[in-house]
């Protein structure tokens, strides 16, 4: 069969059933391949490649799939460097498909040829060049074997066009997918798993001898599947869980030990406990600045449990005293099963004194507290929840009640503007039985709005909630608090009727300006198809508490 059908059959084999994309010369051969797979692989056309790369990404981030697009050559491939590096900051599998220009004018400068592999080399985790049709399969195998495993990323393909068209011997039925294949272990491996067993002995005694342990828990957990046994085992040693923004929904929002997120905007009361803890039990979480604040200062008095399968990342940002590398699944459970059971009552009554008493929001205010938390109650515990990045970002891993499991998705690491749709769309496909909001600010949405089309096109069930302010609003924060309110080209011209914009793309919309006019259309809406809801917000609301960059986390803003 030819190279075209090759990729096709591999993706199947490898369990693909959707694909997100966008046609283009180079990739003609692919589509055309495509057109007979119909019943076998669902497409999404989106309308711009960098809105199908975060589609892939948040049906990957959703599913816990690996999530896969095609892209043309050229402006094709370079459209979904941002999406592509967005993967890559936050460990999201992926595996992209790119076109490339015929191998007999590859380095010639031919129309729409790019090297998207040296360009992509610092934003993948691996990325190939197809040079001969009869690689293909092994290549795939690799890529899906690459993107799945160990700390996560997005792999990418690069093939030529006239190999998409060559013809090679296959044989579908001795194609084993990569999830099938046994990896023999090696002397390193081996050599791992003994010292592991040593620093767990070393991590139970630290943790049986703590008076005030706090668990630092990261998207790595969600990236395992473990969220369940994470919350056993903060049960069992009876400790609060604190989350970076990549890790709210590792354990739910309601439980008693659940503190929120922490860091730059995280809680008073989460920060102050892990800069007043004794220990630290990190798991799959990297100490990134936005968490810890000055990194001399970050919890002076705590010993660190490390727990990640990136050795890289292991004494980075900051030194431990136990580090614990390898798969989640595997330690954690070692951890589990042979730690001490105790008891923490006095230092979770003490971390309740931390909380912020003073500056609290009023009931009858149009603030974003009160919108999110009608809108937690519309919708319930059956949803995820999708953003865009800035204000409204932080107000959402604030305020919102995630379930436990894959319950929230935001771009974190590159802090990607104009995600929020993309994944949105990619988020539902993946999890087709939950609701999916996505709250996103009028400078986020403006980014990416042209996916609105996609949303219609496909009748994606969802809800699109604007909180529009009318400017940039984390950027204008940080202008209001450090740089003498000058505010510089931060201000949104008004002008734009989202709610005609949204109906112009056949979307069902509505601009409410109070509590009571939410009130009365989440009492009247159904998430049963797409719906779009703008919140008219005042511009002057800030995200409170904000640590001050290079701050200490005990220098924080509260307003």
């Amino acid at each position: 069969m030819d190279g075209s059908r090759v990729i096709l059959e591999c993706l199947i084999k490898e369990g693909v059933d959707i694909v997100f994309g966008y046609p283009g010369g180079a990739v003609i051969p692919l589509y055309d391949a495509l057109y007979d797979y119909k019943d076998k692989i669902k497409h999404i056309r989106t309308s711009h490649e960098q809105g199908a790369v975060h589609a892939a990404d948040g049906y990957a981030r959703s599913s816990g799939n690996v999530g896969v697009c095609f892209l043309t050559s050229g402006p094709g491939a370079t459209n979904a460097i941002t999406g592509i590096a967005t993967a890559y900051m936050d460990s999201s599998p992926m595996v992209c498909f790119s076109g490339q220009v015929p191998t007999s004018l590859l380095g010639k400068d031919s129309f729409q040829e790019i090297d998207i592999t040296g360009v992509t080399l610092s934003v993948t985790k691996h990325n190939f060049l197809i040079r001969d049709a009869k690689d293909l399969p092994k290549t795939i195998k690799e890529a899906f074997k690459i993107a799945s495993s160990g700390r996560k990323g997005p792999v990418l393909i690069d093939i030529p066009k006239d190999l998409m068209l060559t013809e090679v011997d296959f044989n579908v039925d001795d194609y084993i997918p990569s999830n099938l294949e046994i990896p023999s272990k090696n002397e390193f491996d081996l050599k791992e798993e003994h010292d592991n067993e040593k620093k767990i002995s070393e991590a139970c005694k630290l943790i049986k001898e703590s008076k005030r342990p706090i668990i630092y828990a990261g998207g790595g957990v969600k990236s395992a599947n473990k969220e369940r046994l994470l919350v056993d085992f903060a049960k069992k040693i009876d400790t609060p869980v604190l989350n970076t923004i990549m890790g709210l929904g590792d354990i739910d929002r309601d439980d008693e030990l659940s503190l929120g997120m922490l860091g730059m905007h995280g809680s008073k009361e989460g920060n102050l406990a892990i800069s007043n803890s004794d220990l630290i039990i990190a798991i799959g979480a990297r100490f990134s600045d936005r968490v810890i604040g000055k990194s001399s200062e970050f919890a002076k008095d705590a010993k660190i449990i490390h727990m990640d399968i990136d050795p890289s990342e292991i004494n980075k940002n900051i030194n431990v005293d136990v580090d614990l590398v390898g798969d989640l699944s595997v330690l954690l459970e070692d951890l589990y099963n042979r730690v001490d059971k105790k008891e923490n009552k006095y230092w979770r009554e003490k971390i309740k004194t931390y909380k912020d008493k003073e500056h609290i929001i009023g009931d009858d205010e149009f603030h974003p507290q009160n919108i999110l938390s009608l809108v937690n109650k519309k919708l319930g515990k059956n949803t995820v929840t999708v953003t865009d990045v800035g204000q409204h970002q932080m107000w959402a891993a604030k305020y919102g009640k995630f379930p436990l499991g894959k319950s929230f998705i935001t771009s974190a690491g590159l802090g990607t503007m104009g995600f929020g749709l993309g994944a949105a769309i990619g988020a539902k496909l993946g999890q087709m039985d939950k609701n999916v909001v996505l709250v996103t600010g009028d400078g986020s949405f403006r980014m990416n709005c042209n996916e609105m089309a996609t949303v219609s096109t496909y009748k994606i069930p969802m809800l699109i909630l604007l909180l529009n302010n009318s400017v940039l609003g984390m950027v204008r924060q940080w202008q209001k608090l450090f740089s003498n309110e000058r505010y510089s080209e931060t201000n949104i011209d008004p002008s734009v009727d989202y709610v005609m914009l949204s109906k112009a793309y056949g979307i069902e919309g509505y601009k409410v300006n109070n509590l009571e006019e939410l009130k009365e259309v989440l009492d009247k809406i159904q998430i049963d198809k797409p719906i779009f809801l703008e919140c008219v917000i005042n511009k002057d609301y800030d995200v409170y508490p904000i640590v001050p960059p290079n701050e200490t986390l005990l220098n924080l803003i509260c307003n």
